[in-house]
């Protein structure tokens, strides 16, 4: 089997693919013969130190070149991971970056996935950002996508693409919702929701953190470690459990701002509260508050996808995280 990462030098593509050579690929249980011929990972640039094997490789190019894209795929490709985006903030700065690489790129991936000699099985990574302006007190699997960023906007249009090429049997895809990625390693990007790891993990690091939004604004959130899981799920489950519709909100937990300072405070203990200082943000608020806090995922939960115990869990995760 040749797997395919786009987005593979980012921390999520770099965790999924550790994923995939943990369990010996997709279907296989930990420590099973791998299932992989070949794990290419596919990025701009490429962490120093990232993932290695004998069966890895990275290719390093624009996504958005339509040559560079028949090359990674010429090979038969059996399963993709599409993981590229630009970020919100970075969708709603730069209009045209986001419609390039968001929508148009990722048509180019579609359309590699077309010409392979059979349908590859498709994991399309979309957000909650499909939902916003006036919303129910719970968005549930039937609430219709309302987005109101340009980066909301292009993930829609891709889930139905993603639809459509499945309809059609160009591609057996599989589009999540996956929530608020809370904490992200590293430094901070131009994601919207951003804030939410920063004030967890600049704290811990010993600096300050600015938090744009009011204590009371709550995120529907997923750690890293659920959200590798939900994304390898995803790819694994037969498509006849997917049947026609092909769009999953992924399973999370709501937390706000206040509530998350305060596990901070109980897990790892008041002085790092100081390093947290707000600074309203109307550009972030007029993004991230439009966001639903609260999801009711009855089908994610009824095909096997976990959300976190609580955000006390996420951010001892971090911390062991830290400690490695």
């Amino acid at each position: 089997m040749r797997i395919v990462i786009t987005g593979g030098g980012g921390f999520l593509g770099q965790r999924v693919a550790r994923a995939l050579l943990a369990r010996g690929g997709l279907g296989a249980k930990p420590g099973g013969a791998t299932q992989m011929s070949e794990l290419v990972l596919v990025d701009q640039v490429m962490p120093q130190g990232g993932v290695s094997g004998e069966n890895v490789r990275y290719a390093t190019g624009n996504i958005a070149d339509r040559s560079f894209i028949k090359r990674i795929f010429a090979p038969q490709t059996d399963a993709v991971f599409h993981l590229a985006a630009v970020v919100s903030a970075g969708a709603e700065a730069d209009f045209d970056l986001g419609y390039q690489v968001n929508l148009d790129a990722a048509r180019l991936v579609f359309e590699a996935c077309r010409a392979q000699p059979r349908p590859a099985r498709l994991v399309f990574t979309s957000s909650v950002a499909a939902f916003g302006g006036e919303l129910p007190a719970v968005i549930v699997d039937t609430s219709a996508a309302t987005p109101q960023s340009s980066y909301g906007t292009q993930k829609v249009i891709g889930e139905l693409l993603v639809a459509d090429y499945t309809r059609k049997g160009y591609v057996d895809g599989r589009c999540i919702r996956l929530p608020t990625i809370v904490v992200r390693p590293g430094r901070p990007n131009r994601a919207a929701s951003g804030f939410m790891s920063s004030i967890i993990r600049e704290p811990l690091n010993g600096e300050t953190a600015i938090c744009p939004v009011p204590k009371e604004a709550g995120m529907w959130i997923s750690s890293p470690e659920r959200a590798v899981e939900a994304l390898v799920r995803a790819m694994e489950i037969p498509a006849t459990e997917w049947g026609a519709n092909r769009i999953l909100n992924v399973p999370g937990i709501t937390v706000t701002v206040a509530e998350t300072l305060a596990a901070l405070e109980k897990v790892a203990g008041a002085q790092y509260l100081a390093r947290v200082h707000f600074e309203r943000d109307p550009g972030i608020e007029k993004i991230v508050l439009t966001w639903p806090a609260r999801f009711a995922t009855a089908r994610a939960n009824a095909m096997g996808f976990g959300a976190d115990s609580g955000i006390e869990d996420v951010i001892k995760l971090h911390m062991r995280a830290l400690a490695q």
